[in-house]
């Protein structure tokens, strides 16, 4: 069933179970007001008729024809009667049953009693007009709860339904939204109830698919461009080598396999590393790392393998709690960064303070201009396209960084450098067990 049936459904329910047990205790309160109205009449009749006949030469007391008397002597038998009461035997007042009444002769009666000299008068009064009374109430009732429910019903299915119109419609328009109409939007009501902060967290979320759909299609051209070229350079190398092998020796094939082998390794880790990250698969161990060892270990492997100057005098002894297979990597590709652009000089710096570690890279290169400071951290960005291929840069270093700072609850940032080009610092949240 649907929500706008089930509500009816539970509304008109409840509100018949109300009125239908509303209905009896209203019967059954009205019945004991109506009997308790009886009963007092005939005590009263009870009392006037004990009067008179305690008042000599007064006669017999007049007769009622909705209730009779008889007076009755010590032995219960009957020494006088009312007309209307002729040719019946004594009624005991005892005889109540649990309605508080008495049937006599095929009649419901009401019984009242009170002392007359040596005897006892005993009224019976009838209460026709009490089940009369009922009988109109009970019509009505039956009448009025029927049609109150189905007004109930109906106000119901109107109002839900009213209710629900948006909500369908919202549903009708987001059916309409495809993997290719991401562009499409819901029409908000513009109301601060229930319905309009749905459309909004459902335009809000369209927004975060249509945003993701996008940056998933850039991602998939950037890699595939970006592995063309590597998986281009190998081919050519191939058919060169296939076709003129006395031009192409097997120690150029070998290195040229390997260079963009490599190239294509990194670029494979790095894509993968960012999968894991937007799959919030990059969740760090709570191990302690000591970082300086790791940045330290970077330093002795670029010195090795480049002519830039590094300065490592401005590295201290820090430690945090981490993934030491990530944290080396954010460490690997930052000073690799700073070495593809540096002039001719690295510096790299590492301290710890009030509960933070801060890791920067400075390097003596062009630096990067203001507006580009935070567009360096998307994917497969390069400011510099050409200088980026030729060194190995796929534009996924910077990305990596900011993905792995982020998973240890630290940040990135660019700023200018004092060597005159740019300046990396990361800051993470030192060990807790420092």
């Amino acid at each position: 069933m649907s929500l706008r049936v089930r509500i009816t459904l539970v509304a008109t329910s409840v509100v018949a179970v109300a009125l239908v047990g509303g209905a009896a205790l209203f019967g059954f309160v009205l019945r004991a007001s109506l009997l308790d109205s009886v009963v007092a009449s005939a005590e009263a009749y009870a009392g006037s008729v004990a009067g008179a006949l305690e008042v000599p030469g007064a006669g017999d007391p007049p007769d009622d024809d909705d209730r009779f008397y008889q007076v009755q002597d010590g032995a219960g038998r009957v020494v006088l009667l009312s007309e209307n009461a002729e040719g019946w035997g004594a009624v005991p007042e005892d005889d109540y049953d649990e309605n508080r009444t008495v049937f006599v002769d095929g009649d419901e009666f009401v019984l009242a009693s009170e002392e007359a000299g040596d005897g006892e008068v005993v009224v019976a009064q009838s209460i026709d007009e009490v089940t009369e009374t009922l009988g109109t109430v009970t019509s009505l009732l039956a009448v009025a709860v029927p049609l109150v429910v189905l007004l109930v019903a109906g106000t119901t299915w109107i109002v839900v339904g009213r209710a629900l119109r948006p909500v369908e419609r919202m549903r009708r328009e987001v059916d309409d939204v495809t993997a290719s109409r991401l562009d499409r939007r819901l029409a908000e009501p513009g109301t601060a109830d229930e319905i309009g902060r749905l459309a909004v967290t459902l335009n809000s979320m369209l927004d975060r698919l249509d945003a993701a759909q996008t940056a998933q299609r850039r991602f998939i051209s950037d890699a595939s461009h970006e592995l063309r070229s590597p998986l281009a350079s190998l081919r050519q190398f191939a058919e060169v080598a296939q076709a003129h092998p006395d031009r192409v020796d097997a120690g150029e094939l070998s290195d040229a396999i390997l260079d963009e082998g490599a190239r294509l390794e990194r670029l494979v880790d790095g894509m993968l590393t960012l999968a894991r990250s937007d799959e919030h698969g990059l969740v760090a161990a709570p191990r302690p790392v000591d970082l300086d060892d790791l940045v330290l270990a970077e330093v002795r492997r670029l010195r090795a393998s480049t002519d830039v100057r590094i300065d490592a005098s401005a590295v201290g002894a820090a430690r945090i709690d981490g993934d030491a297979a990530l944290v080396a990597g954010l460490v690997r590709n930052l000073v690799d960064n700073a070495a593809r652009h540096a002039a001719g000089a690295i510096a790299v710096e590492l301290s710890e303070a009030s509960g933070a570690v801060v890791f920067a890279v400075d390097d003596d290169g062009d630096g990067v201009a203001a507006e580009n400071r935070e567009r360096i951290f998307d994917r497969f960005v390069r400011l510099d396209d050409a200088r980026g291929r030729e060194s190995g840069g796929a534009g996924l270093g910077l990305s990596i960084v900011r993905e792995i700072a982020a998973a240890h609850g630290g940040t990135v940032r660019a700023v200018p450098s004092t060597l005159g080009g740019a300046r990396f610092e990361v800051r993470l949240p030192a060990s807790s067990g420092a």
